[in-house]
């Protein structure tokens, strides 16, 4: 992987979010799961942004759903991890892991 590979914080997350929610990964699903999960607040604008730069970086794929009547006829996305955004998150966990490593008590204490 590249240097442009690299995750931040927030695309971290909504990778996640999309693998937990498989077969339901849709925007606003992915949003209330962060906000759920996370506990974090996430503004609508930067979810799409994410959602966008994550599928140009190829970490993300997404299909376009039929639309329903509940939806007044608009077609949704849905979201699926690509193989290299499985790596990326691979990646990612291990960095954390190693920086974090020895520092078990130190991260309880304080």
């Amino acid at each position: 992987m590249g240097s442009n590979t690299f995750l931040g914080e927030f695309e971290h997350l909504v990778l996640l979010a999309v693998m937990q929610l498989t077969d339901d990964a849709h925007a606003i699903r992915v949003r209330e799961q962060i906000e759920g999960r996370a506990d974090r607040r996430v503004a609508r604008g930067a979810l799409y942004g994410t959602l966008t730069r994550l599928q140009e970086k190829g970490f993300l794929d997404w299909q376009v759903e039929e639309s329903t009547p509940e939806r007044g006829g608009i077609p949704r996305r849905r979201f699926t991890v690509t193989a290299d955004g499985v790596e990326a998150l691979r990646a990612s966990q291990r960095a954390i892991a190693n920086l974090s490593e020895g520092l078990e008590q130190a991260l309880r204490d304080q």
